[in-house]
């Protein structure tokens, strides 16, 4: 079995918060992973280590069989993957043919593939129309598209997506969709973090469930979802349906004995309210 990621014992603390805790993942190469878990249960921490953004406390990471802590394996590693960041990192002042120029630049590209390459994307993510827009006028799909864009730009072996899907339209969610299951269809490796798990069903091979830092789950899409659906699956491991069934008062849910109050009536018993006067009352 080739793996694509793999981590022992992987912990991140800030301060006396443990974020993530001993978190072992096993990724084969050529897999849809989906890494799933409530907010603030580690997603993005998790990945931000994974891709060199934050450094970890202890413990050991392998991306595609080499070891990005490495100071001398780090860059080759990082040409071997792309990157879609929670907060996108994009370059405000740029244009997206520009920031993909930029992008193309810094992975070492020729010139000639960074033409061919941005044209490509950019009439496939539907941003052509929009290249003279600087990434500042774009819309919040716009600039998840051009994210992607420019992950798959250098064409990697691996790529990491925080939350791809969130804040995007049907229509752009439809294209991000149909470019990811190609890439993977060619035997790349995908590692997803998404609240959407209609989308992680729809989309993942395997899936891992993190919860308050710990991996309490791990196994094929396929084993996940005997006998239950992945969302029964999930709920089970993250908190009990008694929570998530709960539900307001004037919604249908258990109500208490009210009590109408007479507006005469100061919720405060040392105030007393006065009855408005005639005149008062000729004013309102």
């Amino acid at each position: 079995m080739t793996l694509g990621i793999e981590t022992h014992g992987l912990t991140r603390y800030f301060d006396d918060f443990c974020a993530v805790d001993a978190v072992d993942l096993t990724v084969e190469r050529g897999t849809f992973y989906g890494f799933l878990g409530p907010n603030g249960a580690g997603k993005s921490t998790t990945i931000k280590m994974l891709t060199g953004l934050l450094t970890p406390t202890s413990g050991e990471i392998s991306l595609l069989g080499r070891n990005p802590l490495e100071p001398s394996q780090a860059i080759e590693i990082k040409q071997r993957i792309g990157v879609v960041p929670e907060d996108l990192a994009l370059f405000d002042n740029l244009t997206g043919r520009e920031y993909l120029t930029f992008i193309g630049r810094m992975y070492l590209l020729s010139r000639d593939t960074i033409r061919q390459r941005s044209e490509e994307l950019l009439v496939l993510l539907r941003l052509v129309e929009n290249e003279k827009k600087l990434v500042l006028e774009y819309s919040h799909g716009m600039k998840k598209k051009l994210a992607l864009a420019a992950a798959l730009l250098p064409n990697p072996d691996l790529l990491f997506l925080d939350e791809p899907f969130e804040g995007v339209d049907a229509v752009t969610s439809r294209v991000i969709r149909d470019l990811l299951m190609s890439y993977v269809s060619r035997g790349s490796t995908v590692f997803l973090t998404s609240h959407v798990l209609e989308i992680v069903e729809r989309l993942c091979t395997h899936v891992g469930i993190i919860m308050e830092g710990k991996l309490v789950e791990q196994a094929s899409l396929e084993e996940l979802r005997q006998g239950s659906s992945l969302e029964d699956r999930f709920l089970e491991k993250v908190g009990s349906t008694q929570d998530v069934s709960r539900t307001l008062s004037w919604l249908g849910g258990e109500t208490g004995d009210t009590v109408d109050a007479d507006p005469t009536e100061s919720a405060d018993p040392t105030v007393s309210v006065e009855p408005p006067t005639e005149d008062e009352e000729s004013t309102l």
